[in-house]
């Protein structure tokens, strides 16, 4: 099969190929680039893979970087932009069930391949627009297929995240994974407890941002495989509900987490634990607190003012989205967002009254201080007092007495 056009990235890169070709060596472009390119999809990263061993590519060109010299990848710097060329290698003895314990460097393109994870992957592509194919990876992308190159069991045995992809990219492309290939996971599953817990993450995440995340989904619960997930084992019910609810991808990682804990039914300090425990970032898990407490509002229909003060105006977009996998009869996001900026002030800052004012009228520094300018935050959210100085000093001394 050949290309006719090939899209803008690859014409960029090709210099690099040009020159890598030009001393004699193969080179090709490899990877998620190549699929997305056949599916007609935007593709991001470039990456090279090339017949010759790491120091040959060095001295091949100025600029280069050591990125993984010991895996064969080189970063090779070129007006700007960095393209990582690895060596092509055979990997063996997998240990910790995710990097080889061996490479082996080599000049053949179709062992370098053949370790791939699955055939829609392992396609290589010519300057000239040629697909080399060794695994009906070609045949697959037309069937809309996930299938391991070669035995699933070897494959994920070599690298069990390869497991948490698969069931990602089916929600990602809309495919089905081959039966092979599903019954490799659920024989591997408990491979996952294997792996670093961030890169799980990093996959999970990605699934139920696919735009047809029930595909991921509904093998994730199949196989067994969530039940390696920290905080999942005994949710597969919830996990089920939300399969069924969630029609399309949610749109960030908060939101993923705000869904997942809807479903679960968790309190915000439960949803604390559990993001803690897929060694989450502090900050993504005070946004979904904040996200999950404006959910369980809206969905009890008790939303106020203070409460879109609290959650903000980029947390309330996010709750409603997850409000509506649930319920999507319920508020529209415009109106929630109407009311918020109805709001008579939308940070604490927009006061018209400080402590120094406050203390000026009389008010000592300490905790009544404090609670003044909270119970005055509070009461202009709400409409109870105007946000002017001179009414605010005189509310802050009325509640104080």
């Amino acid at each position: 099969m050949r290309i006719e056009t090939l899209p803008e990235e690859f014409l960029t890169a090709r210099p690099i190929i040009d020159t890598i070709e030009a001393a004699g060596f193969e080179a090709y472009y490899v990877g998620g680039s190549v699929r997305d390119t056949l599916l007609g999809l935007p593709i991001h990263d470039v990456d090279i893979a090339t017949s010759a061993y790491p120091e040959e590519v060095k001295g091949l060109f100025k600029r280069t970087v050591d990125t993984g010299i010991e895996h064969g990848t080189v970063m090779i710097l070129d007006h700007g932009t960095g393209y990582e060329t690895t060596t092509f290698r055979t990997e063996s003895g997998y240990q910790d069930y995710r990097r080889p314990d061996a490479v082996q460097f080599v000049r053949s393109l179709k062992e370098d391949l053949k370790r791939r994870d699955f055939t829609i992957n392992a396609l290589a592509l010519k300057t000239d627009g040629t697909v080399i194919d060794y695994f009906d990876g070609l045949r697959d992308l037309e069937q809309h297929q996930i299938r391991a190159v070669g035995n699933p069991e070897d494959r994920f045995n070599e690298d069990a995240l390869r497991m948490m992809r698969a069931v990602r990219f089916a929600s990602q492309l809309n495919f089905k994974i081959d039966d092979q290939t599903v019954a490799g996971i659920a024989h591997h599953g408990q491979l996952l407890t294997k792996i670093a817990v961030e890169r799980i993450h990093v996959e999970f995440v990605k699934l139920l941002q696919g735009q047809w995340p029930a595909k991921g989904l509904n093998v994730f619960l199949d196989t067994g495989l969530y039940q390696y997930c920290p905080g999942f084992a005994d949710q597969k019910a919830a996990l089920v509900t939300l399969a069924e609810h969630l029609k399309t991808g949610l749109s960030n990682e908060t939101a993923v987490w705000t869904a997942i804990a809807t479903a679960f039914q968790l309190s915000t300090s439960q949803l604390g634990k559990l993001l803690k425990s897929w060694k989450s970032a502090n900050q993504l898990i005070t946004d979904s607190q904040t996200a999950l407490t404006a959910v369980q509002a809206i969905l009890a229909d008790q939303v106020d003012d203070w409460l879109l003060y609290q959650t903000g105006s980029a947390l309330i977009g996010i709750a409603n989205e997850v409000a509506q996998v649930f319920e999507p009869a319920h508020y529209e996001t415009s109106a929630l967002q109407q009311q918020y900026d109805q709001l008579p002030i939308k940070t604490k800052k927009a006061l018209q009254v400080t402590g120094q004012d406050l203390m000026q009228a009389g008010i000592k520094p300490g905790p009544d201080l404090g609670k003044s300018l909270q119970y005055l935050e509070r009461q202009v959210v709400t409409g109870q007092v105007a946000n002017e100085s001179v009414t605010l000093v005189a509310a802050a001394l009325a509640y104080l007495n």
